[in-house]
């Protein structure tokens, strides 16, 4: 019996919840046959799949040294925790849920300090007024260096964060952070700003692989199937399927219809009887069934779509172009 294809997935919080509706919404369900408590599960219905619940710091550490085939979690842990980033793994996809950025921050109280060049000014001062070094608190200290380096600033030492990042300027451990923010509320709370062009990476929950995971013919096949689910419903999701029957339905009309609302006739054209099936953007729904009711369609039925198939998949390409 070959050996499964693992797929990381967080272990808790709203992030597992994005997870596994990010799958469910592919028919991927992710199921625990061994109870809600158990940290492995499976993909019901898809045999050869072995789910592995772990943290997102976890999921990436899995994923540089190769235990597990695909993971999800953030960019900003891979980029953190994977030096060497772009040989070990392949981002496969952002999933467009777990959205933040990792930001410098600096008390509110440097009215004077509004970019990085400011603070490179600020941290000369600094060392030679108090005979140190200002202290950067934070989690993120591969990601701090790189782009501190970046704009040439070096009056710093890193105090590594175990805590709340935020608080470490108030208590004194810090002059000022690195840290994770989705809305910026909880820095403004803690007295702080973010200072311009200090944003670092803007960061998502992304599907992810292993370039050094087992990637047999076996593997390959299920990850096929897996990502082709995916890319299908993400290929749904843009559109809207618009169906339709009047003599006034002809080559030249769905000429236009394409020219201006950007749709495809997945089947081809009109049938003899005037017959037409598009697929349309959502956005431009409205304007395409006005735009056919101007020529004659009496009725005109607008529908969601759960997959489409196509011959390409850009996910398992990318995945394959990668490994």
């Amino acid at each position: 019996m070959s050996a499964p294809l693992i797929v990381a997935v967080p272990s808790k919080g709203r992030l597992q919840e994005n997870t596994e509706a990010f799958f469910g919404r592919a028919g991927l369900q992710l199921v625990k046959p061994r109870g809600a408590r158990d940290y492995r599960g499976a993909m019901a219905d898809l045999p050869g799949v072995e789910v592995a619940y772990l943290s997102a710091g976890e999921i990436a550490d899995a994923l540089a040294q190769g235990t597990v085939h695909l993971g999800i979690t953030g960019e900003d842990l891979l980029r953190e925790t994977i030096a060497d980033m772009a040989k070990r793994v392949v981002v496969i996809e952002g999933l467009g849920f777990g959205f933040a950025n990792v930001v410098v921050a600096v008390p509110q109280a440097w009215i004077d300090v509004r970019s990085m060049a400011d603070l490179d000014d600020v941290a000369t001062a600094f060392r030679l007024r108090h005979d140190r070094k200002m202290r950067v608190a934070t989690k993120y200290v591969n990601l701090t260096r790189d782009f501190f380096s970046r704009f040439g600033i070096v009056d710093y030492r890193i105090v590594e964060s175990s805590g709340a990042t935020e608080g470490a300027p108030a208590a004194g451990s810090a002059e000022l952070i690195v840290d994770i923010t989705t809305t910026g509320s909880t820095l403004a709370a803690n007295g702080l700003k973010i200072v311009d062009e200090g944003t670092i990476l803007r960061s998502q929950a992304s599907l992810v692989a292993a370039r050094g995971a087992a990637w047999g013919d076996a593997e390959r096949e299920i990850a096929r199937r897996i990502l082709d689910r995916i890319a299908a419903q993400a290929r749904a999701r843009a559109c809207r399927e618009v169906r339709t029957r009047f003599p006034g339905c002809d080559e030249a009309m769905l000429s236009q219809a394409k020219e201006r609302f950007g749709v495809v006739a997945p089947f081809g054209g009109p049938t003899s009887s005037g017959m037409l099936t598009l697929h349309c953007p959502p956005a431009a729904v409205y304007d395409l069934a006005s735009f056919m009711r101007e020529r004659g369609a009496q009725s005109i039925v607008v529908a969601a779509i759960d997959y489409v198939f196509a011959p390409d998949n850009p996910l398992y390409a990318r995945l394959i172009a990668g490994l």
